[in-house]
């Protein structure tokens, strides 16, 4: 369950990377608010003084975490494969197929970080709100650009919003996950997947299939 991109964090400091490495996998099994300091030590075979040596307090390593742990392997598997191309809506359907076929359980038995953060946290913290909100709304952002790319190619409709469109894939997408979470469910899971990747062929121009 090594979710954690050591090579795209922002400080190359050793005992940084190791708590936040434990962080995530901490939170991202037990959320948040359950996640134990205790444990995320016990895993480091840190001291609390190292701890709070880089991080104040719980949330502020929360936070770091969305940062400098989520955000870098959104971008890696996300953000990157569209940032360049302008045949998003293929480049999106490779990435699907590629998720429906990963045979890794953690992807239905635990979830999306991001999105598992959103449902525990924005109700109840506005600056994890915010911050959350900044890396979905960049994820959005990403796959704008790329359709409007794509629309300049010739690859995507011309009468696509690329703005409202963006925001449904990712939410969509983010759905799939979410709820083959709760169903606990693989089959679900890339039943969802198929479904989405159907709807991008729905966008590409006669030219383009």
């Amino acid at each position: 369950m090594m979710y954690f991109m050591n090579a795209m964090t922002k400080t190359p400091d050793a005992t940084r990377l190791k708590l936040l490495e434990a962080a995530f996998s901490e939170i991202h099994r037990n959320g948040f608010q359950a996640a134990s300091l205790a444990q995320i030590l016990s895993d480091t075979g840190l001291t609390k003084g190292a701890l709070y040596h880089h991080f104040p307090d719980k949330k502020a390593l929360g936070l770091a975490v969305i940062e400098e742990a989520i955000r870098p392997r959104l971008s890696s598997i996300m953000f990157d494969p569209l940032r360049d191309t302008d045949r998003p809506l293929s480049a999106m359907q490779s990435l699907l197929a590629a998720k429906a076929a990963e045979n890794d359980p953690w992807v239905v038995a635990l979830g999306c970080p991001l999105n598992n953060l959103i449902q525990e946290m924005s109700p109840i913290d506005e600056e994890f709100r915010l911050r959350l909100n900044s890396l979905f709304q960049d994820w959005v952002e990403t796959v704008k650009q790329s359709l409007l790319r794509g629309q300049a190619s010739g690859e995507v409709i011309k009468s696509v919003d690329a703005s409202e469109t963006a925001f449904f894939i990712v939410s969509a997408l983010e759905g799939c996950i979410g709820m083959s979470k709760n169903t606990q469910s693989v089959s679900a899971f890339r039943g969802c997947l198929s479904q989405l990747s159907r709807f991008l062929e729905s966008l590409k121009s006669q030219k383009a299939k």
